[in-house]
């Protein structure tokens, strides 16, 4: 029985995936993805599973995420099952439709929020000052 662990980063959030030969069930931090609140998460998620094709219900997928907010951890979920599938199936048209739909599905997206300074409330405004 073959087993693949994956990772997908976003932001803070870092999911791990679990991919093993199954009936079809995904269990995201122990819920299954029925039941997952919010609906735009759920979506996200189901994007990489719905552009896989049928042939994920063949896998029983497992994911463990923590960090970053709902959405950044659906993201990471996302690229984590999406990396998952396409090495365990060796499906490599999958691959190219999940890219060609969106790129970050498979790739990481480097951006991070910047450091903040000295001298303004953010990273980059400054305090207002006034010669009055």
């Amino acid at each position: 029985m073959r087993v693949v662990v994956t990772t997908g980063k976003r932001k803070t959030s870092l999911a791990k995936a679990t991919i093993k030969n199954g009936k079809g069930r995904v269990r995201i931090n122990g819920l299954p993805l029925e039941i997952l609140e919010p609906d735009v998460a759920k979506s996200r998620i189901m994007e990489a599973l719905v552009l896989f094709g049928e042939k994920w219900k063949n896998y029983d997928i497992k994911v463990r995420v923590h960090g970053g907010g709902f959405m950044s951890q659906a993201d990471a979920v996302r690229m984590a099952v999406a990396t998952g599938l396409v090495q365990m199936s060796q499906d490599f048209e999958a691959r190219s439709r999940m890219i060609e739909h969106d790129r970050t599905m498979l790739v990481g997206d480097p951006r991070r929020t910047e450091p903040k300074k000295f001298g303004g409330p953010s990273a980059r405004s400054r305090y207002q000052k006034s010669y009055r």
